[in-house]
Formats: C-alpha cells, sequence, structure tokens
C-alpha cells in the first residue's frame, strides 16, 4: 500500500467467447494494458478500429516506475482526448540542472522555443496516467478491456493468429487477425515466438526511493555526479505529484539488492540528502538494474512488438514509455489502414523499418548516457570529471556532460514512407519528422496546429491552389492559410518555411511525408501513393 494512492481493482467480466463457446475473430488483439498498450488502443479505437487489450492482471503498476514524460509523448495524448488533463495533473518542467560535487556545473532549458501547447516534460507516477488510460478506454465502445486473460498459447498462419487464453473461469481460445504485444521487457509473447532479445546488460544498481515530503526543490530536473552526501556516485531528484519525489542512488556493482531496500539502509542515505531536520515518509523503494537491448525485427507475420517487449533502454533520459507511446502513435493508422483494406499489408513493414531505428537511436544514447554516468574505468572516470569540472565555466563542454539526453522524437529520415524534396527549403520540417506546434487563428477562436492534424492525411498549404487528393480510397483533407487558418504571429511559416504556395503532405501521425514549393495534384498523388506503401 502507498501512502498517497490507493490501487483501484478492475472487474473481471466472462467474454463473448465464453459465454458463446465459439471461437470469435477480432480485427486487432493487445496483450498488455500498460501504458504503450492503452494509448495503442486509444488510437486504433479513434481510427474507426475496434480492439480487444488483455492484461493477466486487475489493477495499475505497482510503484511509481516511469515518471517523466516528453512533449511529443504529451501530444499524442492530446490528440487522444488526455494531453492537457494529464499536463494538469503532472509536474511540469523544462530546466534541468546538473552538479559536481558541491558546485552546479551547468543547466539547460528542454524548451527554449515559446508558443507549444504542451509543456516540455511533465513528471508523473505511472498508476496515475495508467489509471487515466483506462478510464478512457472504458469509456470507449471500440475497447474491449479484459482483466484476469493470460495468454498461455499463440499460434498463427497468414489469415491471423489463434490465442490460448487463461481466466478465472476456465481457458478458450480467441482469434485476432492482428496481434500486438505490449507485454513489456520480460514479454510472454516474444517467448512464445521464440525470439531473442539481444543487447548489452549492465552491472551497476541503483536505488529507487519515492519519497513523501514538502521540499522547497525547485520544480527542475537535478542531477549530482559525486555529491557530498553520496561520495564517487550519482544522485538524481525529480518532484512528482501528491508531494511525492523521486531519488535514485547509484548503487554500485557489489551491492546487495536486498540490504539496500531495507529502510535502515535507505533513511541514512536520505537524510544525509535532506538534512537531519527535513521530515519526510517512504512511500516506495526498489533496486533495480538495466539493459539496453531489443529485438531483430519488430513484425514476425501477424505478431507486432511494441514498447519494452520490443526494445529496452536505460532510465536514464526516459526513452522508454516514450518511445513505447510513439511506437503505438506509429503504429495504430496503418493497423487501422490495413485491417481496414484501405492500404496493403506493406504498410505494416514500415512500422519496423521507423521505429527500429528510433529503437537504435534511443539505445545509442542510452549506452552513451550510461557509460557517462557509471565509467567503466579510471582513465575514464578522469576524463568524465574533467569534463565536469571545464563545464563549469567552459561552454564548449556543456555539450559533452551526460547526465541522460533526454526523450526526443525520432525524425524518419530514411523511410520508405517518404518523398524526398524536390525543391529547396531552409526549415527542419523534412520529409520524415514530427510536426512541430504553433499558434493559430480559427474562425475567430486561438487554436494549435497539433489540434487541426491526425486524423487522416492533410495538406497543409500556405496560399490558394491546394485541391483534395486521393488514392485506393484514401482522401486527404486541406488546411489552407488565409482560409482554415490564420498565423498572426507568423510562427507558423517561420517553422516550415511557409513562403507563399508551399505545400506539405502530412501523414495520420502527424509526421511530414513530403512537401512542395507549389501543389501539383500528381506529384501529391504519388507522394500519397507512396506513404501508403503502395508503390
Amino acid at each position: 500500500m502507498l501512502k498517497t494512492y490507493s490501487y483501484p481493482s478492475f472487474d473481471y467480466h466472462r467474454s463473448a467467447e465464453q459465454a458463446s463457446a465459439q471461437t470469435l475473430c477480432h480485427p486487432v488483439v493487445i496483450i498488455g494494458a500498460g501504458p504503450v498498450g492503452l494509448s495503442l488502443a486509444l488510437d486504433c479505437a479513434a481510427r474507426g478500429l475496434p480492439v480487444v487489450v488483455l492484461d493477466d492482471n486487475n489493477t495499475v503498476s505497482v510503484g511509481s516506475r516511469a515518471v517523466c514524460y516528453a512533449k511529443r509523448t504529451l501530444e499524442i495524448w492530446d490528440r487522444l482526448g488526455l494531453g492537457q488533463k494529464l499536463a494538469q495533473q503532472g509536474i511540469q518542467w523544462q530546466v534541468g540542472k546538473v552538479f559536481f560535487r558541491d558546485e552546479q556545473a551547468y543547466q539547460f532549458d528542454l524548451l527554449p522555443q515559446p508558443q507549444h501547447k504542451m509543456p516540455a516534460m511533465i513528471n508523473l507516477q505511472q498508476y496515475h496516467l495508467e489509471e487515466q488510460l483506462v478510464r478512457a478506454c472504458q469509456c470507449s465502445d471500440a475497447v474491449d478491456l479484459r482483466w484476469k486473460h493470460k495468454v498461455t498459447a499463440l499460434e498463427q498462419d497468414e489469415d491471423g493468429v489463434t490465442l490460448k487464453v487463461s481466466t478465472p473461469d476456465g481457458d478458450f481460445q480467441m482469434q485476432a487477425q492482428w496481434l500486438v504485444a505490449a507485454d513489456g521487457a520480460n514479454s510472454d509473447t516474444r517467448r512464445m515466438l521464440g525470439l531473442p532479445f539481444a543487447g548489452q546488460a549492465f552491472e551497476d544498481r541503483f536505488l529507487i526511493a519515492d519519497v513523501v515530503m514538502k521540499a522547497d526543490f525547485p520544480t527542475e530536473r537535478w542531477f549530482w555526479f559525486d555529491p557530498p552526501f553520496h561520495r564517487h556516485q550519482s544522485v538524481l531528484l525529480h518532484k512528482q505529484c501528491d508531494s511525492v519525489w523521486r531519488i535514485d542512488f547509484q548503487l554500485g556493482r557489489e551491492a546487495d539488492p536486498e540490504e539496500e531496500k531495507k529502510p535502515e539502509k535507505v533513511i541514512p542515505r536520505i537524510q544525509a540528502m535532506l538534512g537531519p531536520d527535513v521530515p519526510f515518509e517512504l512511500e516506495w523503494v526498489s533496486v533495480y538494474q538495466f539493459a539496453c537491448r531489443r529485438a531483430e525485427r519488430f513484425q514476425h507475420g501477424r505478431v507486432l512488438l511494441v514498447g519494452d517487449a520490443a526494445h529496452q533502454v536505460s532510465p536514464f533520459g526516459a526513452r522508454g514509455a516514450n518511445s513505447g507511446v510513439q511506437d503505438a502513435d506509429n503504429l495504430a493508422w496503418k493497423l487501422a489502414l490495413v485491417a481496414q483494406g484501405r492500404a496493403p499489408e506493406a504498410l505494416l513493414h514500415s512500422y519496423h523499418d521507423e521505429r527500429s531505428a528510433a529503437a537504435d537511436e534511443n539505445l545509442s544514447q542510452s549506452t552513451r548516457s550510461t557509460d557517462f554516468i557509471t565509467p567503466k574505468s579510471r582513465a575514464s572516470l578522469r576524463l568524465r570529471n574533467a569534463v565536469l569540472e571545464l563545464a563549469r565555466s567552459e561552454a564548449f563542454a556543456r555539450p559533452l556532460v551526460n547526465s541522460g539526453r533526454l526523450s526526443t522524437p525520432t525524425r524518419y529520415a530514411n523511410s520508405p514512407l517518404n518523398t524526398p524534396d524536390c525543391d529547396t527549403f531552409a526549415a527542419t520540417m523534412a520529409p520524415g519528422a514530427p510536426c512541430a506546434d504553433a499558434p493559430l487563428e480559427i474562425a475567430g477562436q486561438p487554436g494549435w496546429l497539433l489540434d487541426q492534424l491526425g486524423r487522416g492525411f492533410t495538406l497543409l498549404s500556405f496560399g490558394a491552389g491546394a485541391q483534395p487528393v486521393s488514392m485506393a480510397g484514401v482522401q486527404t483533407q486541406v488546411l489552407e492559410l488565409g482560409r482554415d487558418l490564420l498565423d498572426p504571429q507568423g510562427l507558423l511559416a517561420q517553422r516550415y518555411d511557409g513562403q507563399s504556395g508551399t505545400v506539405y503532405l502530412i501523414r495520420p501521425d502527424q509526421h511530414v511525408a513530403a512537401r512542395w514549393r507549389r501543389f501539383d495534384a500528381q506529384a501529391v498523388q504519388v507522394a500519397l501513393g507512396r506513404a501508403l506503401a503502395l508503390h
């Protein structure tokens, strides 16, 4: 039990298959009701694709676990109707400070560019997040959320996947045209498929202590290297809601996990950090090790892997849950178009192409962060400490400091769905890039660009002339600057290099597919076909 949170218990219900003793086939079945599986379910439902979600538990995650959620992830949840609610519930922040011993080495700002709807980052305990996602799923007629349903076996063929499911009322079978494994780093689905999970495991151990206290630390991310209260190790501090603070203590390779979790070991560490007179209570304590690894492929026939079932990173940089939700964002629109017969199955192959590239990027960043935080030799320790010393006064050294490169969305620069530029652009919104938000005026009211994107393919036109284009039954909508929306501050034109006549083709997941300096219906049609994997 936690002092600040009571875990909900969700009711188990007999499914239609059990009641009828028939094997029913569903378009999509998702295994795992964590942040990734629930986000995917809501996204599919928003696109008119009904889903079944199976989870072998009947509550939310135990402990706060994932804490930090980045702007791009919040933008995805905002498209699903939850972004503002989560941003209000969580602790918003954008400044981080790095300390070396007893002095500040430098600080950074995650959102130096103003005028975005979503904050740079929020801190929110995972159980709060999951509860909000569960409630949203329960309100959707297209999401069938089933608790105490454990998949114990599966077989697939060219037409779908047959699942054996264990419940409190016994076993039954069900079928799925497409199965998505969102069941975590120890994925039973991946095990049943016999899929390897290759990469690097790290031996260093870290203590997580969630502490209830009234503290005067600012709402910032603070990271210490070799502080006076925890010599030769590192410490990370984050504020969460409900007056809960997350403190991570590096313990080293030789630490005994069971010993280190005992209150008589944890409390003195926290007192040394806060001072003997600061009152606090322990909320949750855990000791963890971590790994950087991934599956070789994220699609295996009719089974797709998402989140930690597909890839696992160290916690430094908040790249785990954020990258998993971005997997869901990438997959949902593709699943919907394929399951609805409006795109070929080849479109799903691009899920692996794009998200494996994202996983490799996250793994690389995460490994570098871990190597900086936990040097493996005296030489690397001396080098790291020299960088931290120089960072206090020398600007060139600050980019070398790595306390965890915080999550940023991946640009799918080499995606097969992109149409390369044939015109010259100065802006960063190249094909494959996630769309940057910008403040707008719509029908006389203030609004945001991303609120207008994400339901389907969109042509964003900087001036008149663009017309809807269709391909294989998929039609674009047109958003025309000056007619459908205004750019009173000029930020939309600035962020997209929106010269008069410029046209962008934007995917349903708010990524750029193509752009031109003038509208050409044939060129747009070809690019739309490419974004649908038709050629």
